[in-house]
């Protein structure tokens, strides 16, 4: 009866075993893909009205384009905030490096432009929603390292559902 329920008790132990390897190996891949390839994230706010909704939405944004140097104006990115580094952004590249970019200064308020050709190594960034955003017109140009993602599909709100491509001009 003893050896009955050892037998048991091994096939029992080796199937939990490669379950757990079964598990461990999803996990990896989720892991991998999620710091290399592409990740899921929920922007919500102001700044990027009326692309973005202002309660939320998800989006899937791929990490291969900004680790071969293909992100230009016009993509929407999330990048690390240069300001609060725990939070990520999501902006709208307007200039990379070399460009010379002219923007309204304080739009709440004035008129007044200044032109900056962004440095070597940095883009700079803007929200859709000129009168709400922090982004490059507070803080500058924003270093290359901070570029986190490239996002290229919204996936909710359901009706909204769909590529997230380039700002008409």
């Amino acid at each position: 009866m003893g050896l009955r329920n050892l037998k048991q008790w091994k096939s029992f132990a080796i199937e939990a075993l490669n379950q757990s390897f079964l598990v461990a190996k999803f996990l990896c891949f989720l892991h991998v893909t999620n710091t290399y390839l592409c990740t899921v994230a929920l922007t919500y706010g102001p700044s990027m009205l009326p692309t973005l909704n202002l309660t939320g939405d998800l989006v899937l944004a791929e990490k291969i384009s900004p680790r071969i140097g293909k992100v230009g104006p016009g993509d929407v990115v999330l990048v690390r905030s240069p300001v609060n580094p725990r939070r990520v952004v999501t902006k709208r590249v307007i200039g990379i490096e070399g460009d010379s970019v002219t923007y309204v200064v304080d739009p709440k308020n004035s008129d007044r432009s200044d032109t900056i050709v962004v440095p070597k190594g940095h883009i700079w960034i803007e929200g859709d929603n000129t009168y709400d955003s922090n982004d490059s017109r507070k803080f500058g140009a924003v270093p290359y390292g901070l570029l986190q993602a490239k996002v290229f599909w919204r996936v909710l709100p359901p009706k909204d559902f769909g590529p997230l491509g380039q700002r008409a001009k």
